[in-house]
Order: structure tokens, then C-alpha cells, then sequence
């Protein structure tokens, strides 16, 4: 959360709420959380411009896209001089099927998590972005078998 914008009450009902349903009109949105529809349309301006909102987006449902299988992927790589793990970093993040690219410490260089419809598209995947890199030195894979809990909110301080 951006340090220097000060959140009230009414800017934490307003985030809770987007958090649960960002497709809410401004009319529902500033009835659930109290305000007129003017004032809330222009806190959440201000909440997107001052970066606290990053986007809205709709989660979809892999299994219904056929894209249910889910890994998590520990990468170390043999330099990790800047340019180099910008440079993994970059490959990552270009790849459609990497949700998620972390660089974490200490351990492995890169934490992924991607999703694929099969093993056949995760070997594809692997094939591309890891085997053919010849800084990356281990790949550690974590395979879902079940998604006990997915959520995308944060929890945010009561008033």
C-alpha cells in the first residue's frame, strides 16, 4: 500500500467492498458503503491514481478453461549478477502460463507459479523458458493437488 496516502474508514469499506466485487456499479458500490455515488467515484479516483488500486480484473476458473494444472516452480540460476537475473526475470514474465514471478532470499533465485492445461503444455513450458537457459542451474517443481484456499485479498486495518 502507497505510505503516503492517508486511508479513512470510509476509503477501507470502499476497498473491502472492490475487493469482494470490483464489477459493482458506482451506484452499488457507494450504497454498500454508505456514501453518495459522487463522493465515491472520486475516492476511488483517487485511490487508482494514488496507485493504492492497481487494476480490476475478473478471476477465472481454470478447470472451466481447461488449464487445471497448477505448479510452483523453485529456479536457481548459476550467476545471479543483476544482468542476469534480469534477465531470467524478463524471459518469466513474458510467458503467458507464469502467473506469479518472485525473486526471493535466501534459497532459490525465483519462486513461479504457473498454469497449464496438462504436462504435456508444463513440458513444453520448461522446455522453453528453463532447459534451454543455460544459467539455470536447478528447477525444483511443486505440483497442486488441491487448491485448499485461493484469494486475492489483502487484509486491510479496522477502524
Amino acid at each position: 500500500m502507497n505510505q503516503s496516502v492517508q486511508l479513512d474508514a470510509i476509503d477501507l469499506r470502499l476497498l473491502e467492498a472492490l475487493q469482494q466485487d470490483c464489477a459493482l456499479s458506482n451506484q452499488d458500490l457507494a450504497a454498500r458503503v454508505a456514501v453518495s455515488p459522487a463522493t465515491c467515484l472520486r475516492r476511488v479516483k483517487r485511490l487508482v491514481d494514488a496507485g493504492v488500486i492497481e487494476r480490476r480484473v475478473a478471476l477465472l476458473s481454470p478447470d472451466a478453461l481447461g488449464a487445471g494444472l497448477q505448479a510452483l516452480l523453485e529456479i536457481t540460476l548459476d550467476r545471479q549478477g543483476a544482468e542476469h537475473l534480469d534477465a531470467f526475470e524478463a524471459r518469466a514474465v513474458q510467458e503467458a502460463a507464469v502467473q506469479q514471478c518472485w525473486r526471493v532470499s535466501p534459497g532459490p533465485d525465483f519462486v513461479l507459479v504457473v498454469q497449464v492445461a496438462d504436462m504435456p503444455a508444463y513440458h513444453a513450458l520448461t522446455q522453453r523458458l528453463l532447459t534451454q537457459d543455460a544459467n539455470v542451474r536447478n528447477i525444483k517443481a511443486f505440483f497442486s493437488v488441491k487448491r485448499a484456499k485461493f484469494d486475492t485479498r489483502i487484509a486491510l486495518p479496522t477502524r
